[in-house]
């Protein structure tokens, strides 16, 4: 009953929000919710049993509710119940037009977002996907930057032309099961030939690889995270790109193992080759938010050429680093955040010396700056070096490939914080004052969180390990 708990808690929550005449209101219920569904996803992590349900819905076409809450379930689902507190904290003072619509959409996403994570059944499974994406487009389309209506419209297109391959395929894969059913194990077990694989891989990673994003499918991400409001860029990087890899292992790689086997090499060359091209467009960024939009371009990268190098190792890094990467990105777009509502401004070339002014800001933006590059002692490391770990083991020479990303990371990061951070007080930083309040305690709660999981990584792999070792033994 946990697992749908999970879900109908941040539904009906933001349902209600709806109805709310007060924006205040609506805030605090808003963050009274999401501090409920965390409390719920700390139950279902350390249930004694996996957390299970399943009723009827669909029954005349094969489809049930059916809710599955393994290891990276419950890492995923943990991540989404961690991130909506840290966020609705973060912005709690912000003003937004229309308050009570812009944090039920945002519990309506967070719904959405546990079901994918949870969902046994494929159709259950695209319903939710579907779910999570819809209140997006209304929360850039209303709440974003300037641009928001052209971004968004390229976002609903790249998003719909996904959804609808996706629907394809997974039409056509019910239609081939034994028993005409949408339940996972019955996708598992359906046999489908070479060329049928090849078919059906491409319409489903495409579908995944838009959501991630992945090269070349990535041009719709730098511009929906800089129009978005902040709240939900943090929602979109943090969390939803999770979507796309978590798709991939739970449903492409075990379904159709042969073409997997046959593309992999396909899908490393691109990620590896985004990676690359992220980090360089990345250093020349003068934006805070398209820096960081570019370098989470590079980090999902790596994620999709580990899931498709076939060991253990690489599968183990990906399943540490989808926590991680969600906690780091959301501190980094906390701080531009903060940035932009003081100063007015997200460009690097008009900051300057804020050590000076905001002390705490200062060490709590590098510390979140050295995990983006993966420092050691930071939660980022472990899970990238068993990437890289994973993709020596399939391919020497891509890996070295890939390293170069590191380097080209710690020049624009690190170039980020001078340029921000040290250096003379400019004109613009002169006005910034510390951080206190809500937006100080969110961020040592992250920071705490990159340094205690940088230190003693063990529980994510713990809580991971029977995922990775079940992904091996299908088919």
């Amino acid at each position: 009953m946990i697992a749908l708990l999970l879900i109908l808690t941040p539904l009906a929550a933001g349902l209600l929000s709806f109805a709310m005449k007060q924006g205040s209101a609506a805030k605090h219920f808003s963050l009274l919710a999401s501090v409920v569904t965390l409390v719920l996803a700390l139950m279902a992590v350390y249930a004694p049993s996996a957390p299970y349900f399943d009723a009827a819905w669909l029954s005349d076409l094969g489809s049930r509710v059916t809710l599955k809450m393994d290891g990276m379930g419950k890492m995923l689902c943990l991540l989404t119940a961690v991130s909506y507190p840290l966020i609705f904290a973060a912005v709690y003072k912000n003003e937004y037009k229309q308050p009570a619509s812009f944090f039920g959409l945002m519990l309506l996403t967070q719904a959405g977002l546990m079901g994918v994570f949870l969902a046994a059944d494929a159709l259950l499974f695209y319903f939710f996907w579907e779910l999570a994406l819809i209140p997006v487009y209304f929360l850039c389309s209303i709440w974003g930057g300037e641009k928001r209506i052209a971004v968004t419209f390229k976002f609903f297109v790249y998003t719909f032309i996904g959804s609808l391959l996706m629907l394809v395929g997974i039409l056509y894969v019910y239609f081939h099961t034994a028993d005409h059913s949408f339940a996972m194990e019955s996708f598992y077990k359906v046999n489908l030939s070479n060329h049928q694989q090849a078919y059906m891989f491409w319409l489903f990673f495409i579908a995944f690889a838009i959501k991630m994003p992945i090269f070349p499918l990535h041009t719709w991400q730098p511009d929906a995270y800089e129009q978005s409001p902040t709240a939900t860029t943090m929602v979109l990087s943090g969390v939803m790109v999770k979507m796309g890899i978590f798709a991939v292992i739970r449903w492409l790689i075990p379904v159709f193992p042969q073409a997997t086997a046959q593309f992999g090499n396909v899908v490393i060359i691109l990620s590896v080759t985004g990676m690359l091209y992220a980090s360089l467009i990345a250093i020349r960024q003068d934006d805070i938010k398209r820096l960081i939009a570019y370098s989470s371009i590079a980090h999902i990268g790596l994620m999709c050429a580990a899931m498709f190098t076939g060991n253990r190792s690489g599968m183990e890094g990906v399943m540490i680093q989808m926590f991680s990467h969600g906690v780091n990105v959301i501190g980094l777009w906390i701080i531009a955040d903060v940035i932009e509502q003081q100063l007015g401004t997200r460009k690097m070339s008009e900051l300057g010396g804020l050590a000076q002014k905001a002390p705490a800001m200062a060490i709590l933006f590098v510390v979140m700056a050295l995990a983006n590059v993966a420092l050691p002692l930071t939660n980022a490391f472990i899970g990238e070096f068993l990437m890289f770990s994973g993709l020596f083991r399939f391919n020497m020479w891509m890996a070295a490939m890939a390293g170069i990303s590191i380097i080209l990371a710690a020049v624009y990061t690190l170039n980020m914080v001078q340029k921000v951070i040290y250096g003379e007080l400019s004109a613009t930083s002169s006005k910034a004052v510390d951080l206190s309040g809500n937006v100080k305690l969110v961020l040592v709660v992250i920071a705490l969180m990159i340094i205690i999981f940088g230190v003693y990584p063990q529980p994510m792999i713990n809580l991971t390990k029977d995922s990775v070792a079940a992904i091996f033994l299908i088919k």
